[in-house]
């Protein structure tokens, strides 16, 4: 495998940055989808007049009529879609939620979307600048992204630095640290740059936190709990949508996979700092049919160029997917 920007050479130790997680920006294909084919190898799709056509709800969270939304190809399309029915612009948008007008980060719009979710678009609200001392190495954030350049906090750790500041919520997109403007900046780079914050100095936050309605104010959150099952989807098939190529229309996920994501997903965090369910699930469909980890990670630099996994990380992630297989956890 390749040397990344997780590894440094001749270093075996799992290293932790400030959490992130990645909210799936890859190709959706609301208006324009396949049906996946074995082993989530996929076809090719057929002609635009013969595909189906997925029309879905959407609100703004923090009310709003009903609006149809459709013929999106990816998330930033999406937004664009969700942007046009309510006539706003779209970079006023921060993040969706499925079935919830509530910044829920469990119901956080991610790698799927159930056929019949609802889906809320939460938009810009209040402004605000924070100024935090730098007491201990990790600030406990989780950092996400919403597919389309802001970076927001998805969970704030039980009696940390950060939750000793109160004014820093959940669901706040980080737009600037220390005057520099990060908007475009990817959750993991937004994560390495926090870490990287001299320890015992003070810093500054710009944030913008979603819009609440009246009825919507309540105690703060903590967000979603690490490792906790993120099931989204009240109908029978789900729109799995992919870092790469077009999305898909699959049946809900077996025993197998739920339990197979959900540990490549904890080694994920592990090993990288980061959750990212969109990316475990493509880690368990290329090595589901692999003979061994040498064929495993063949198949990985060729489906995940981008990414430079550890080997040490390679050979778990395998040894996890023949777990799962076997009903061993």
């Amino acid at each position: 495998m390749p040397l990344g920007p997780w590894r440094k050479k001749n270093k075996s130790t799992k290293e932790h940055l400030v959490d992130n997680e990645e909210v799936s920006g890859g190709h959706a294909g609301a208006g324009s989808l396949s049906k996946s084919a074995v082993n989530g190898a996929g076809l090719p799709p057929p002609p635009a007049n013969l595909r189906p056509k997925l029309v879905f709800h959407t609100q703004l969270a923090h009310g709003s009529p009903t609006g149809r939304i459709e013929g999106f190809g990816n998330v930033k399309e999406l937004y664009a879609k969700i942007a046009e029915a309510f006539n706003i612009n779209p970079p006023e948008i921060l993040f969706c939620t499925l079935n919830t007008h509530k910044i829920d980060m469990e119901k956080l719009l991610g790698g799927q979307i159930g056929l019949e979710d609802f889906i809320f678009a939460h938009i810009k609200g209040l402004k605000k600048e924070v100024e935090v001392f730098k007491s201990e190495d990790a600030l406990g954030l989780t950092i996400t992204d919403n597919g389309a350049g802001y970076a927001f906090i998805k969970r704030i750790k039980e009696g940390s630095v950060v939750d000793r500041v109160k004014v820093i919520c959940v669901g706040d997109h980080i737009e600037c640290i220390n005057g520099r403007n990060i908007v475009g900046t990817r959750h993991y780079e937004v994560a390495r740059m926090l870490k990287e914050l001299p320890r015992d100095k003070t810093f500054t936050l710009k944030l913008v936190e979603p819009m609440k309605a009246f009825e919507m104010l309540e105690p703060r959150s903590k967000g979603a709990k690490p490792g906790s099952d993120n099931k989204i989807g009240t109908g029978r098939g789900t729109l799995r949508l992919r870092s790469k190529g077009p999305a898909t229309v699959e049946e809900e996920p077996t025993e197998f996979e739920e339990k197979a994501v959900k540990k490549v997903d904890d080694l994920l965090e592990s090993y990288m700092g980061i959750r990212d369910t969109e990316l475990a699930a493509t880690m368990v469909e290329v090595g589901r049919d692999k003979k061994n980890p040498d064929e495993f990670a063949m198949a990985l630099d060729e489906t995940l160029g981008d990414f430079a996994f550890p080997d040490e990380f390679v050979f778990d992630v395998w040894g996890a997917i023949g777990d799962a297989k076997q009903g061993r956890f």
